[in-house]
């Protein structure tokens, strides 16, 4: 509070010089000049019972709730923000040239007038709104926004599109992604011609290959299937027949394919490829345990041009008379890990002492027979042996192979073949003559008649969409 002095002031009070120093309360002080005006601070005055304040060694802390909060931060601003309002309190105010101990010479008629009456040091910094936010706003407003690298993809506003929306159908002009060059004389001639703009429809022939293909390439659901292929008679080609499906499959697939020899009486699967390990399903036997990766078990498999992997019986047939049930299951267990497909070429007869652990895991059943009377004959009674004895499901999803393993016509009428075996199994496939099989000796599948290969295909499409039909078989 300012209030102007009189001329008539009595001379013993000083201009400029605090009135009284005994009361911290009040106090007044002089502007010297001719016309001069006194300011009276009210300056608070710290009690016992002040709630808000804690006499501290250095200072008094505020501990409302408030303070409590924000601690030290607050503090920090609120000095700043008071040097703030103090400035501008007294930006009318402007300083003498000289000021001397408590003498402050201002112009009487630019002295402002400033009165605060606050009862603690937040009160005096906070003169117009007891807001206790105000301190926010004057730092300006915080705008609480989550960052976008810690938001949920739902938590996206409608305008924001997630990465999963970047897909090659939306983003690649197909317009100018040049068609793939066409197989046929005249489709390469006119592509050709026009520099990939005019591709021409496939032939039939190779339409029908690409089906195929596509056949044979559909994935497979589930773990490892098994296919054993079995035969009650020697000689009807049940090693060749293994050894054509392999290759169809692993030359149209991109997963693995692996045959087993499970021939008890010395089989001759890995002769029929032209590569050679050296090593045989005994040793995987007593290896098993250190086989930790793929390395270990490409180490004793044989493969081929193809990719068909081949897993060796003993040469010795008095070794390959102790490979048991548990044997074979540990080997099985092994190639499941490793292997998509994995057929089983297995040994003449059904009660040998495999054959009990090769149906148990079988998923498809392959039984091959020869073109005349006994061989066929055979052949489905192996059908009603397993019908009899506990795998009826498996007999009736089975696929018999008529295989023509001696060259010139046959006496029996191949279309009654079919009729028969038909009526008992899901599929019947005819494997023609080949040359190059009947020799005996390692089978290369690019050198087999377009006929032979066509047959071998048509195997393995029928092999793989019976393992891929619903329910399958145990």
């Amino acid at each position: 509070m300012m209030r102007e002095r009189d001329n008539e002031t009595s001379d013993d009070v000083d201009n400029g010089v605090l009135e009284r120093t005994d009361n911290l309360e009040t106090t007044g002080i002089g502007i010297v000049d001719g016309t001069t005006a006194q300011i009276d601070l009210a300056l608070p005055r710290l009690s016992d019972d002040d709630d808000d304040y804690v006499e501290d060694e250095d200072s008094a802390v505020p501990v409302n709730d408030h303070d409590l909060r924000y601690g030290d931060q607050d503090a920090d601003v609120e000095e700043g923000l008071g040097e703030d309002l103090a400035a501008e309190d007294l930006a009318t105010v402007e300083p003498a040239e000289e000021v001397v101990d408590a003498e402050v010479v201002v112009p009487a008629a630019e002295a402002a007038v400033s009165t605060h009456t606050g009862v603690t040091r937040r009160a005096m910094h906070h003169p117009v709104s007891n807001d206790k936010h105000a301190l926010e706003r004057v730092r300006g407003a915080r705008v609480e926004e989550e960052p976008l690298q810690s938001r949920r993809l739902d938590q996206l506003s409608a305008d924001r599109e997630s990465p999963d929306l970047l897909t090659a159908d939306r983003l690649i002009d197909r317009a100018r992604v040049a068609a793939p060059e066409p197989e046929g004389v005249w489709q390469r001639l006119v592509y050709g011609a026009t520099r990939g703009r005019v591709a021409l429809a496939d032939n039939p022939r190779v339409r029908a290959r690409k089906e195929l293909d596509r056949r044979i390439s559909a994935p497979l659901a589930g773990g490892a299937k098994f296919v054993p292929v079995l035969s009650r008679k020697g000689g009807v080609g049940k090693t060749s027949v293994t050894t054509l499906l392999g290759m169809a499959l692993a030359d149209a697939r991109e997963d693995r394919v692996i045959a087993i020899d499970a021939n008890p009486d010395r089989g001759t699967l890995a002769e029929r490829i032209e590569r050679s390990s050296g090593k045989t399903v005994r040793d995987l036997v007593r290896a098993r345990a250190d086989v930790s990766g793929f390395n270990d078990l490409s180490a004793i498999v044989a493969r081929d041009e193809t990719r068909l992997d081949i897993l060796a019986s003993d040469a010795d047939p008095h070794l390959s008379e102790a490979f048991s049930d548990r044997d074979y299951h540990d080997v099985a267990a092994i190639a499941a890990h490793y292997y998509s497909i994995v057929l089983t070429d297995s040994g003449t007869g059904i009660v040998h002492s495999v054959m009990d652990a090769t149906l148990e895991l079988a998923d498809q059943l392959l039984i091959v027979a020869g073109r005349s009377v006994d061989e066929a004959k055979l052949a489905s009674e192996t059908l009603s042996w397993l019908e009899s004895n506990g795998y009826a499901e498996l007999a009736r999803h089975a696929i018999v192979v008529l295989n023509t393993s001696r060259p010139g016509a046959s006496l029996v009428r191949p279309a009654e073949l079919e009729s028969h075996f038909r009526t008992r199994v899901r599929a019947v496939v005819t494997i023609p003559y080949d040359a190059h099989i009947a020799t005996g000796g390692p089978i290369t599948f690019r050198d087999l008649s377009a006929a032979t290969r066509g047959a071998a295909r048509e195997l393995a499409a029928v092999v793989v969409e019976g393992l891929r039909s619903a329910g399958t078989v145990r």
